[in-house]
């Protein structure tokens, strides 16, 4: 019980908790020596409801009863769960099992990055392929035009089709270059990673941009592989930097690169011990409301002269490392979450 990420409790006749598993300590915020022979239903915003459900379960009247209340956490706002309270053979005990409304969300949310990304990853590879050859007779026909032309003066047009088809096999070169290489895993310290993202963007944006550290510097080296990483946090807070123009111009623009240890997380249909749980959060105007649900799709950017590969490539960098990127926006603060496993 303590292994599943559901918030899971066993009552006895009277509603006491007679056991409560790790997930369900972690929600309250109380130990289960602290839970054991409490009143459960005190814990719900709603406990009449489920001193009903407890009274019909003591009654045989069913063998599974499902509904939706509130888990009361002090200090926190009450936490939404789905219920699903059901009969124990011995002794008129009860199973009750709690899936957060929040997590079933966030688990739909990742479930569809997940296909996206491999859609993505298909789309791309085909296209890139199909893209590849054309351009190639392309290039070679206009240089072999360009040998018999008449005048000089004529070189012109026939450079800017030389210059076009060399800019395409560059993007094409981008869409492909995840897939190509094998990663080279390695011990990795994420504050090494940081500081040289930081460092980069910094000469970048000399003036008008502050990044801010704050780091936990407990967290431990993981494997993974460095340059990939650096690249996808690189594209990120690049992001984030062209995205604060207006604020750098005014000189207050603030990104900060903070990180911290996530305990018993679940992302990737998989419950993790520990994770690293790293944030690039920025004081710009936002992700446009249009694109937000879009911005980890090739090709969709919010600024001109963007490419839309970035926030893409920045995603199958943190994937292959079994980890995941969020992105939570509002006005005036947007926060990108990686969450990489921690041994």
């Amino acid at each position: 019980m303590d292994l599943v990420s559901t918030l899971v409790a066993v009552l006895g006749p009277d509603g006491a908790v007679l056991f409560a598993n790790a997930a369900l300590e972690t929600a309250l915020g109380q130990s289960r020596r602290m839970l054991e022979g409490v009143d459960f239903c005190s814990f719900f915003t709603d406990p009449g409801i489920v001193r009903n459900a407890l009274a019909a379960a003591a009654e045989r009247d069913f063998s599974a009863l499902r509904f939706e209340s509130g888990l009361r956490r002090v200090p926190h706002d009450p936490l939404p769960v789905h219920v699903n309270l059901s009969s124990l053979e011995q002794g008129g005990e009860v199973l009750i099992e709690c899936w957060p409304l929040e997590a079933q969300a966030r688990q739909d949310r990742e479930e569809r990055l997940r296909e996206q990304a491999l859609a993505n990853k298909e789309l791309i590879r085909n296209l890139a392929h199909e893209i590849k050859n054309p351009l190639g007779g392309i290039r070679g026909a206009a240089q072999l035009l360009e040998m018999e032309l008449p005048s000089r003066d004529l070189e012109e047009y026939t450079q800017v089709i030389i210059h076009e088809a060399d800019r395409l096999q560059s993007l094409v070169d981008r869409l492909l270059a995840p897939h190509r290489h094998p990663q080279q895993v390695g011990d990795v310290n994420i504050h090494e990673v940081c500081e040289r993202v930081r460092s980069l963007v910094l000469v970048e944006f000399p003036r008008g941009l502050e990044i801010r550290r704050d780091y936990d510097i407990s967290i431990p080296e993981f494997r993974g592989d460095r340059e990939q990483l650096i690249q996808a946090l690189l594209n990120i807070v690049q992001n984030a930097a062209q995205a604060l123009a207006e604020r750098i111009a005014a000189g207050d623009a603030e990104i900060t690169l903070r990180t911290r240890v996530a305990r018993q997380v679940t992302f990737g249909r998989q419950r993790y011990r520990l994770a690293l749980d790293l944030h690039v959060i920025d004081n710009g105007p936002g992700v446009p409301e249009a694109i937000k649900e879009r911005i980890f799709y090739p090709l969709v950017t919010g600024r001109d002269g963007g490419s839309g590969l970035g926030l893409t490539l920045a995603q199958t960098f943190v994937q292959r490392h079994h980890g995941l990127i969020e992105c939570d926006s509002v006005p005036g603060r947007t926060d990108f979450r990686i969450l990489i496993p921690l041994p």
